[in-house]
């Protein structure tokens, strides 16, 4: 009534929440990038107070090529999180694809090699989102459930590394522009398309309305169920790429690939750290790869330090757990009484 007598306009009914226009380095995402600054200056003083050098070109060089796999899968991640879903089976599906991509460069050519990888992950992608969306599993049992039967098939088939990668394809992982790594064009052009996803298409606002409120969005005419399973065939697709990189790297397929760097609770922890909200609706690329370069550079510090192992991660869980209350508090910023 008050917008009638005043002659204001109504505000426009929202469906849910969108993405900014652009990109826009502010809030967590401006955070995140100041403190992968402010690391990397505090990691170059500390190193160079024991007797070290950190900020060396074969270590830039090392930090940037620690950030392609990494990258590669946090970026997927943050697609299926910005969706209010989650995925744990990345880790296994990387040593699955390094194995698969080793064995079909040996006994075919690289491009079909490329082509089954990114096949098998769309297809672990496709049943990921099914088993969430169909059936109606959560999505951490769901995607556990996928992990523990992509270990399955490893464990049944594999005792060690199989397959060869030529030595075309290997460039991948060693080849460098002056101190630029290839493989890193290979982490910004996935991150550049996801990004344009995400910002610049009725999918991508849709996976922010899906997050955001599912309830609503169904309401206002998004499929969300599509929504959901379009995420996590992008995630798995872009767990390929890593797949692909890290068998570049090895030169052989290896059943611990994925395993034993902890791609999957990494990556979680790259994008929450990049300033996405665990529950869906907030968040991006550009933050999650600020997560990523944080991570990378703290691993590097740690490894010219020689610190324990136990310290490191519990400096790792320390900076998780101390930039998601600062995002919760600057969201909320002090409690309402009535």
């Amino acid at each position: 009534m008050t917008a009638l007598r005043t002659g204001s306009r109504p505000p426009a009914h929202r469906t849910g929440p969108k993405p900014p226009a652009g990109l826009r380095l502010t809030g967590p995402v401006a955070g995140v990038w100041l403190a992968a600054l402010g690391v990397t200056v505090l990691g170059w003083i500390v190193v160079a107070a024991r007797g070290g050098d950190f900020l060396t070109v074969t270590n830039t060089v090392a930090i940037l090529q620690n950030c392609v796999a990494l990258g590669l899968v946090a970026v997927g991640q943050s697609l299926v999180i910005l969706t209010g879903s989650l995925d744990l089976s990345v880790a296994y599906l990387i040593s699955l694809g390094t194995l698969v991509a080793a064995e079909t460069m040996r006994g075919g050519g690289v491009l079909i090699a490329i082509l089954a990888v990114l096949a098998l992950s769309a297809a672990v992608g496709l049943a990921n989102g099914l088993i969430v969306t169909g059936l109606k599993v959560n999505a951490f049992i769901a995607t556990l459930g996928t992990a523990f039967i992509l270990r399955g098939w490893i464990e049944d088939n594999y005792t060690g590394p199989a397959g060869e990668v030529p030595d075309s394809f290997q460039r991948l992982g060693y080849d460098r522009v002056g101190p630029v790594p290839v493989s890193l064009f290979l982490l910004l052009a996935v991150a550049l398309a996801i990004w344009l996803v995400t910002r610049r298409t009725r999918l991508g606002h849709h996976m922010y309305a899906t997050g955001g409120d599912e309830h609503a969005a169904r309401l206002s005419g998004v499929r969300t169920r599509r929504t959901v399973v379009a995420a996590h065939i992008l995630c798995s697709l872009c767990v390929g790429a890593a797949a692909l990189f890290l068998a570049a790297r090895l030169g052989a397929g290896a059943p611990w690939a994925g395993t034993e760097a902890r791609y999957d609770l990494e990556s979680i922890a790259a994008v929450v750290l990049g300033g996405t909200a665990l529950a869906g609706g907030r968040g991006g690329v550009a933050g999650t790869l600020g997560g990523v370069l944080v991570l990378a550079v703290l691993d590097s510090v740690f490894n010219q330090l020689a610190v324990d192992p136990f310290f490191k991660n519990v400096v790792r869980g320390v900076v998780i757990i101390a930039a998601v209350a600062l995002y919760a508090r600057r969201r909320h910023p002090q409690g309402r009484t009535a």
